[in-house]
């Protein structure tokens, strides 16, 4: 069920006084109607679907664009996320709150900007959904493939009754951790190992769907998180965190071959990793390579969460558990001129994949926007928990049932620039540089440097990748959307400078991170 939320302007006007007094009593009168009526569908909505749940499990990728999968772009392989997404409901206007892992996950996990609690990264002072889950007695359980900004650290194991994010696991060895950090000796490896390993498979009356080696972690979350449905009776909370879509694009051979119908092997995950480690110049071919690795991953990830649904319905409970998707960013393929993911706000890297299923309801596709904010309110619906008055996003709860577009305000995303856009490492508070702000909604982007005062706006369905900035010699209706846009914006900015501020007159700053956590990090490109 495709639903579009545009609507036409104007309206007659011709109408005689007396009868346009006539219509308004009746207008009135029907919007009063129609605003019961929704309020009263949402609440059926919402109660039906909490007869319905009795888990959720809550699936982020990182680094995943949403043109990446086939919900958003048929021409891709992602039969798992495919058949979920059939079943339940797409947002199609779905946006991060921030273009790197800790400024979007405050918003996944805590429903709140980035900055927005201490002027930091991270939750530790924050309402987070495992938490008021736990608090109403739901299990919880989270476990991250390896990403250094979603740990103790930075307060994301409050809440949860098990966490696990792996990141010991990858530098507590010598080769492990080398193999973390050079991807291009990793792809020799599965390289050389590939036909002895597929040969040993099929003796073995194996598949080969796995990669040969876990940088990843893949595996760990995974036999993790299956490990916590099984052992788990109670109602129940799930969060995994997957990497193999973050660079460096590592996936099996078997999904290159699938991903380019058979045609592209191995040896080009060595030809595009070669040139990027090097620093040579990416052109058309290195570019088409990275691509189909980065397709290859997604292909890896979409085939474990397909073992993760079996295993709910091994256990009996497919039926009763609801299933999130998220990306929490996207990831760049020199639309603006880099790769991966640098501090820039355009769609590349806010617009990703929103997907609920949830067993019975078929909310169809949603054009209206929607920002991760509205994750932790959504989920805590599911399982009739009330929300924290301070969690900033609104419920999506009607939308799943079919009955209501979400009503969202225009969503707002942050990133902060040093004096060149591949400054490392990941800015950890906004006194490391710029702070850019980005509004947007169904149709619009407008983006602003808090700092110089430089701006630019973007129609988005004229100018899809964002490439033709109108805020230089702005129509009328352009230069409204930049007054309408402009104040969302300076109000966004201004709680933050505030929350920077109230830090710097505590005097608190980061703590030491340990040598394994920056070891992570520094394999993840963030030196």
């Amino acid at each position: 069920m495709a639903r579009d939320t545009s609507q036409s302007e104007g309206g007659a006007s011709d109408e005689s006084e007396s009868e346009s007094g006539s219509a308004d009593t009746t207008a009135e009168t029907e919007t009063a109607d129609e605003t019961g009526e929704a309020a009263d569908a949402s609440e059926r909505a919402e109660a039906a679907l909490e007869s319905r749940v009795s888990n959720v499990l809550l699936v982020t990728i990182d680094s995943l664009r949403a043109d990446a999968i086939g919900p958003y772009d048929e021409t891709r392989s992602s039969p798992v996320l495919d058949s979920l997404a059939d079943a339940g409901t797409v947002f199609d206007r779905s946006f991060a709150n921030g273009n790197w892992t800790p400024f979007s996950f405050p918003s996944i996990l805590a429903s709140e900007p980035v900055f927005a609690r201490n002027g930091n990264i991270g939750v530790a002072e924050s309402r987070t959904l495992a938490s008021v889950l736990s608090e109403a007695g739901i299990a919880t359980g989270g476990f991250n493939a390896a990403n250094g900004f979603l740990t103790s650290h930075w307060g994301y194991p409050e809440g949860f009754d098990e966490f696990e994010p792996f990141v010991t696991s990858v530098g507590s060895s010598r080769y492990s951790r080398y193999l973390a950090a050079h991807p291009t000796v990793e792809a020799w490896i599965q390289l050389a190992t590939s036909p002895i390993r597929r040969l040993g498979s099929k003796l073995r009356g194996e598949s080969d769907d796995r990669p040969f080696l876990d940088a990843s972690r893949m595996f760990d979350v995974e036999d993790a998180a299956t490990g916590f449905i099984d052992d788990t009776d109670e109602p129940f909370f799930l969060w995994v965190h997957y990497m193999d879509t973050h660079t460096p694009y590592v996936p099996a051979p078997r999904y290159i071959r699938e991903v380019s119908d058979g045609l592209v092997g191995t040896h080009r995950m060595l030809h595009a990793h070669t040139r990027t480690s090097l620093g040579w110049e990416v052109g058309d071919r290195t570019l088409s390579d990275l691509r189909t690795l980065y397709q290859a991953t997604v292909r890896q990830v979409d085939a474990s969460v397909g073992r993760l649904l079996d295993q709910l319905d091994a256990a009996g409970i497919a039926d009763e558990t609801a299933i999130v998707v998220a990306g929490d960013h996207g990831e760049e393929f020199q639309e603006h001129g880099h790769l991966a993911h640098y501090p820039k706000l355009y769609d590349e890297l806010i617009h990703v994949p929103l997907i609920v299923n949830v067993p019975g309801a078929d909310g169809g596709r949603v054009s209206e926007h929607v920002g991760l904010d509205a994750i932790p309110p959504t989920i805590a619906d599911l399982l009739g928990v009330d929300a924290p008055d301070d969690w900033r996003g609104e419920s999506l709860a009607p939308a799943l049932g079919g009955d209501a577009d979400p009503d969202q305000d225009p969503v707002v995303s942050v990133t902060v620039r040093g004096e060149e856009v591949t400054d490392q490492p990941i800015p950890r508070s906004m006194a490391d540089g710029d702070l850019l702000v980005s509004v947007r909604d169904a149709e619009w982007t407008y983006i602003e440097n808090a700092d110089d005062g430089s701006t630019e706006l973007y129609h988005r369905p004229s100018d899809p990748t964002q490439q033709a900035d109108l805020s230089d010699d702005p129509t009328d209706e352009e230069l409204a959307v930049i007054e309408r846009f402009a104040p969302i914006a300076a109000t966004h900015v201004a709680e933050l400078r505030d929350r920077e501020s109230d830090r710097v007159a505590a005097g608190d700053s980061d703590d030491e991170v340990d040598e394994d956590l920056e070891a992570r990090l520094e394999a993840l490109g963030y030196r």
